[in-house]
């Protein structure tokens, strides 16, 4: 079926070259966020330009500017879009209702000697873990040659700090290794290799140090910055379901959009 926002049609090939930025599990479901996000646009192209604005592109920065339609939208949506900005009493309550999300990130100082394999091939990860499990029995005997091993046998640039990652803050690596060093205690060698998307590693924690409750003061700015961001994302879906009854869609749903599709 045609996408139509009154008389306009939005293009098969619009559609197919908005359909890369919408991520989805299916083709469908990307093609389907793709024309709604393009029919908001076009919806809110018209809107504005049946009340008057015109472009007064505004810079960006880094020598970049908005294309007529983002001034377009940006007008319109700053003249027909109000909405309260979060007071000290609102992000105080957010601050005392989810102090887990405003903690200094938890900190390992860990080793690792690393055996690359691809996921994909299922021979190459079977060498990995047997060189891996090899590692650790004789690590186990002799833990003062950690460094030394590195040095010749992981293919990574850390060998040359005898395997040394440093300090990792929490989400720097990937969650697999993070669950291993979560499990293990400081100066503890895992008994067993650990597997990741790239390959088997042989890990040492040395040290960790748990993250701290960071200070509402510290974090106010950043909680009322997203307080007034999702009240304005709901005001402008409401604004965009008000609109889209106003007018002729065809071909696309815009009645359950729940956050704008547009910037």
């Amino acid at each position: 079926m045609r996408v139509l926002v009154n008389e306009i049609e939005i293009s098969e090939q619009d559609i197919a070259a908005e359909t890369q930025n919408h991520p989805s599990e299916s083709f469908a479901e990307a093609r389907e966020e793709a024309a709604r996000a393009l029919a908001i646009r076009e919806l809110l192209v018209q809107e504005a330009g049946r009340l008057g604005f015109v472009p007064e592109r505004q810079a960006l920065g880094e020598g970049k500017w908005e294309t007529d339609e983002d001034s377009l939208i940006r007008q319109l949506l700053e003249q027909e879009v109000e909405t309260p900005q979060a007071d000290e009493a609102a992000c105080r309550r957010y601050y005392d209702n989810n102090q887990g999300r405003f903690r200094s990130p938890d900190l390992y100082e860990a080793a690792h000697i690393f055996f690359p394999a691809d996921p994909e091939d299922a021979d190459a990860r079977k060498e990995a873990e047997v060189q891996a499990k090899a590692m650790i029995e004789t690590l186990h005997g002799r833990p003062d040659r950690f460094a030394e091993l590195a040095r010749s046998y992981s293919a990574c640039t850390s060998s040359q700090n005898g395997g040394s990652l440093g300090q990792v803050a929490r989400g720097h690596t990937v969650p697999e290794f993070e669950t291993f060093l979560d499990n293990l205690e400081e100066g503890q060698l895992c008994p067993v290799p650990v597997p990741t998307r790239y390959g088997m590693h042989v890990v040492r924690l040395d040290h960790r140090r748990a993250g701290s409750q960071l200070p509402y003061e510290h974090v106010k700015d950043r909680i009322a910055a997203y307080l007034n961001a999702q009240v304005w994302n709901r005001a402008v879906a409401q604004y965009i379901r008000i609109l889209a009854g106003r007018h002729r869609i065809e071909g696309i749903d815009l009645g359950g959009v729940s956050t704008p599709l547009v910037q």
